[in-house]
C-alpha cells in the first residue's frame, strides 16, 4: 500500500468566504473520485485545520501500490479536478508519497 499525502496552502487573495467555498469545491471533487480510479483504495480531504496549521487543506489518499499511484496522477478525473478546482486556487503544495 502506498499513502499520497498532500497539504496545499490557498492563494492569499482569497477572502474567508471564498476560501471556505473553494476547499468545500476541492474536497467534493477530490472525494467523488472513490471508486472511479483503479487502485484508489481511500481518499480524504481534511479542511478545518487548527489555528496553528500553516496549511489551509490537507489530502490523505491510499492506492494499492505505487503503480497504481502513478496511474492516478495522469487519470483523466483526477486531472479534470485537478486543473479545475486545485491548481487554479493554490499557491503552494507540499506532498510526501511513502509505503505502509
Amino acid at each position: 500500500m502506498v499513502k499520497h499525502i498532500i497539504l496545499w496552502k490557498l492563494k492569499s487573495e482569497y477572502s474567508e468566504d471564498e476560501k471556505q467555498e473553494i476547499k468545500a469545491n476541492i474536497k467534493k471533487g477530490l472525494e467523488g473520485l472513490k471508486g472511479k480510479i483503479e487502485g484508489l483504495t481511500d481518499i480524504n480531504v481534511y479542511t478545518a485545520g487548527l489555528a496553528s496549521s500553516n496549511a489551509d487543506l490537507m489530502l490523505d489518499s491510499t492506492f494499492e501500490s505505487e503503480a497504481a499511484l502513478k496511474g492516478y496522477a495522469v487519470h483523466p478525473l483526477h486531472v479534470e479536478v485537478a486543473d479545475t478546482l486545485v491548481r487554479p486556487f493554490t499557491a503552494e503544495r507540499s506532498c510526501l508519497d511513502f509505503e505502509i
